[in-house]
């Protein structure tokens, strides 16, 4: 890269997320006008597409970046119709994806497809496709874009010129510098595959270089050295031409890097994409929240308050932890040092012996009368991953469902409405807001922490009119659970 940039970088043992941020700045504040001028751009041509941007979310997760924005349960023709019809410029439809088996997550995505495509031609919306999955690279990838992909080409004759990968989330400390994705532990950037997130039982992988991440993951179908990157300088000096004139190269599906390390890098980028998507390239679309938020132009919104929640105090909220990451169990220690809270573990391992549907009743009832006497109970799975010998990812996968099913099972039998509902963890959160609680239309109010998304649950709802907090298992540091406690109880 030119200006030094990486040579200031590689070659350290640790890469340091505030000496980054410092280089990176330094070519910002000779490029400010042009900067600037890209996300007049941006802005423009987002009010003027005529195509909605349908976002697939693999977990609820994915609205930690919007606001004022539908989330749809279900991909019934008769729904995106509708919600091509009436939802301006986005919509998100949640399909907990990564929460399913791969045929499982094959037969949903043909099947969404399908149905959308037939409700485009019959309101006559055209769109574009955003695959959000996770800021740490879990997931069924390739798997959700190559169907999608394939219906867009086969249904449509839009052939995709290439396939964008955009896993950057400031919020989470997710970065992508020199094609390297990185997370931020502190002031310390780590490679990815060196995380605990890459030896997931289901999706763990060997590569941070994403480049070489494409091409494990695609089984060497596509090669490191068919990816065109577009480096995090280009975004920094607004240089909307050159990143213009890469995209361009990009024909058959050709996978393209994006790197960034701040919101405004995924903004200069969304102004080339938009001249792209205008010239007529078309694009298939992997990436984590920030991604939607930038090419949706969405403006940003103060974290929201006990009012705006409209949270009344009494009776008691509850509180879901399903997640097992690290973060998440120092999150729930420190979340003991807040008042008016009762802790109660679930016995999750319960799964062995066919005991979950009783312990769910005892759990439930008992939260029920915490909830009626205005205390909020915490309710937490088993903090250590039930590992069996000679386990497969799938059979881990069905167990881990399986729990969750049950555990969320505690909100669908409450005997009570709580005056706020807090899920952790992503499949934990979509089965409450799914399963339990039965939503088909949310509205997402905003972030109550950075990263940290509400949805307002509808009419229709098992409990109507409250705040539902999704909270990522893999978000936050140790006391952003205890500032979203602080905020609803307070």
């Amino acid at each position: 890269m030119r200006n030094g940039m990486g040579r200031g970088i590689s070659g350290m043992e640790k890469m340091s997320f505030c000496k980054l941020m410092e280089l990176a700045d330094s070519i910002s504040r000779a490029h400010k006008t042009e900067i600037e001028n890209a996300i007049k751009e941006l802005i423009e041509s987002a009010k003027a597409s005529e195509r909605t941007w349908v976002v697939l979310d693999d977990d609820p997760t994915g609205i930690q970046t919007v606001h004022d924005i539908a989330v749809y349960t279900d991909w019934k023709e008769e729904t995106l119709v509708e919600a091509l019809k009436n939802e301006k410029g986005m919509f998100y439809i949640l399909t907990n994806s990564r929460g399913l088996t791969f045929s499982e997550t094959e037969k949903l995505h043909y099947e969404l497809m399908k149905n959308l495509i037939s409700a485009s031609k019959k309101c006559g919306v055209s769109f574009n496709v955003i695959s959000r999955s996770d800021s740490t690279l879990r997931g069924h990838f390739p798997l959700e874009t190559d169907i999608i992909e394939e219906c867009i080409e086969n249904e449509l004759g839009e052939k995709a010129d290439g396939i964008i990968l955009a896993p950057f989330f400031y919020a989470g400390g997710r970065i992508t510098y020199e094609d390297i994705h990185y997370v931020k532990y502190g002031d310390e950037l780590v490679p990815a595959a060196d995380t605990e997130f890459a030896g997931d039982e289901t999706f763990g992988y060997k590569n941070s270089d994403l480049k070489a991440y494409i091409e494990e993951k695609t089984g060497g179908k596509r090669k490191s050295s068919d990816v065109i990157s577009i480096p995090l300088e280009l975004m920094r000096q607004g240089n909307v031409d050159e990143i213009e004139e890469r995209l361009k190269e990009a024909k058959d599906g050709t996978p393209i890097v994006v790197n960034a390390t701040q919101s405004v890098d995924l903004e200069v980028f969304g102004a080339a994409l938009y001249r792209c998507l205008k010239a007529g390239k078309s694009f298939v679309f992997r990436t984590a929240a920030d991604f939607v938020k930038a090419v949706g132009a969405i403006s940003d919104k103060p974290l929201l308050d006990k009012k705006a929640l409209k949270v009344t105090g009494k009776p008691g909220g509850i509180v879901m932890i399903g997640s097992h990451t690290d973060k998440t169990t120092k999150q729930l220690e420190k979340l003991r040092e807040v008042a008016g809270l009762e802790f109660i573990e679930y016995d999750s391992d319960k799964v062995l012996e066919e005991g979950l549907s009783e312990e769910t009743k005892r759990v439930s009832d008992l939260a029920t009368r915490k909830i009626e006497s205005g205390i909020t109970p915490v309710i937490y799975t088993k903090r250590k991953v039930l590992n069996l010998p000679g386990d497969t990812r799938e059979a881990a996968l069905l167990r881990s469902t399986k729990i969750s099913e049950e555990f969320t099972d505690i909100v669908a039998k409450l005997g009570c409405k709580p005056s706020f509902i807090v899920g952790k963890g992503g499949i934990t959160s979509s089965d409450i807001g799914t399963k339990a609680l039965r939503v088909k239309r949310a509205l997402v109010l905003g972030q109550i922490q950075p990263g940290v998304p509400v949805w307002e649950t509808d009419e229709c709802s098992r409990f109507p009119g409250i705040p539902y907090v999704i909270f990522p298992g893999n978000v936050g540091d140790d006391d952003t659970l205890y500032k979203a406690l602080k905020v609803l109880t307070d």
